[in-house]
């Protein structure tokens, strides 16, 4: 009966939109909205709004929506006849190792790795230490991001990477000996490279301050440069010098660029131990929409080259390869390790999975990121028992949905994914690659006229 109310009563407003929407000059025709937005994107007028608003460089959180990477195109080669499935009793190892070549190599039940996500600059210190209590109880390894080591990440992490960073948060040997892995951040995908990002002092909590060492009025700040790196060969003896004192594996991470292989250039001639390649996909708590949208290479073509120059330059055996932009599904990780990574690493999609269960407490009054960035209005609201066991189960979920892809294109490890079993449906694309295209035979011409003699 109500509801029969509420359509008479709008039915002559009703009426009367739709009559001026089909007789008004479209010049005052409120059709014209829709046109408006169709032309120039909701998210570019809202974005507008907010720069006319404040006249100030925007801060939109977790990367672009501009996703370049054709996943899609890409798809594994399973096996039932001319070569059989993986038997059911034959066990699959899931299992990878970070910088072999280390005296402490890094060593993880999943290739699947937590990315950096900071305290202070990105998370909450509950949600960092959800992040590494998940990534224990699932095998595999959390990462600092740019901050320091705090004691309760510590304590929380079986296995903790740790940034030196262009912020010196983490640059001291006090805090470096306590890590099972250290890399060297010289950029983001997120920021298509390195920016300077100043934090005020009223941003920073106690706890905070304490872990970072600053005063109480003390402003901080990410620069574009490691403070004292500033040229390649700087760099080089930076992580020499890493690599001399330290034990753990040392690694260096960039942002994917169009000049990619002449900074791979440079790090090969490091003793480094992996490479991470961080694609335009890239997330990040917050970052100006242009860097986010229009700077830097789409992860899969910056992994692709990646590990094609390695392969080339003879030197693939001695560098780990990780690759990070933009991925959320088993498929994705599947694929980069068919392109030559040898592990991934996850934000965004993992925040997902740590509030999955939470995300309730947020949905009328504020965005789901609350309950976890630095800050966060909701933050009192996350518990962190629950945000570990929820990404635990995600990391378990994907790791079993990979060993059985392994099962169907006859592996016996994960780490067995090469370029052979990728097929594209885009013949350029496979060309690129250097993959399988959909629509050719698999097998080479020659084998081909050998099978239809037969």
């Amino acid at each position: 009966m109500i509801g029969n109310l509420l359509l008479r009563l709008l039915d002559a407003p009703l009426d009367e939109i739709i009559s001026r929407m089909m007789t008004d000059d479209y010049s005052e025709n409120l059709f014209l909205a829709g046109t408006i937005v169709q032309k120039l994107s909701l998210r570019a007028m809202v974005e507008a709004s907010l720069r006319a608003q404040t006249g100030e460089i925007l801060a939109r959180p977790l990367g672009s929506f501009n996703v370049q990477s054709p996943w899609e195109k890409l798809f594994l080669n399973p096996r039932q006849l001319f070569q059989l499935p993986t038997p059911d009793d034959q066990t699959i190892s899931s299992q990878v190792t970070i910088g072999p070549r280390a005296k402490k190599p890094l060593t993880i039940s999943t290739p699947i790795m937590i990315s950096a996500m900071s305290y202070g600059g990105s998370l909450s210190l509950p949600a960092k230490i959800a992040l590494a209590r998940g990534a224990s109880l699932a095998g595999t390894a959390t990462n600092t991001g740019e901050s320091a080591l705090s004691n309760e990440e510590r304590d929380a992490a079986h296995k903790l990477v740790g940034q030196y960073n262009r912020g010196e948060w983490m640059n001291t040997p006090d805090q470096l000996k306590r890590l099972d892995a250290i890399e060297v951040q010289l950029g983001q995908g997120a920021f298509g490279g390195a920016v300077y990002s100043k934090q005020y002092s009223y941003q920073i909590g106690d706890h905070l301050r304490s872990t970072w060492h600053l005063k109480r009025d003390q402003d901080t700040a990410i620069k574009a440069r490691l403070p004292g790196v500033n040229t390649p060969e700087e760099v080089i003896r930076l992580l020499n010098s890493l690599k001399g004192e330290y034990d753990v594996p040392i690694g260096i991470k960039i942002a994917a660029t169009h000049f990619l292989e002449e900074e791979l250039e440079v790090i090969i001639r490091s003793d480094a131990d992996y490479i991470v390649i961080d694609g335009a996909e890239g997330g990040t708590a917050v970052a100006p929409p242009t860097l986010e949208d229009d700077l830097g290479l789409p992860t899969l073509y910056a992994l692709s080259r990646a590990s094609q120059f390695l392969e080339q330059a003879g030197v693939r055996d001695q560098f780990s390869l990780i690759a990070t932009g933009g991925l959320t599904t088993p498929g994705h990780f599947l694929k980069c390790l068919a392109l030559g990574a040898d592990a991934v690493y996850i934000s965004s999609i993992a925040l997902i999975a740590l509030i999955q269960t939470q995300m309730a407490k947020s949905l009328t009054d504020e965005p789901p990121v609350q309950l976890v960035i630095y800050g966060g209005k909701l933050a009192d609201k996350f518990e962190v028992d629950e945000g570990a066991r929820t990404l635990s189960n995600f990391l378990n979920s994907c790791t079993k949905e990979m060993l059985l892809a392994a099962q169907a294109t006859a592996k016996t490890s994960l780490s067995d994914f090469s370029r052979e079993d990728l097929v594209s449906t885009d013949r350029e694309l496979s060309e690129v690659l250097g993959i399988g295209y959909a629509g050719e035979p698999g097998m080479k011409k020659t084998r081909v006229k050998e099978f239809l003699t037969i």
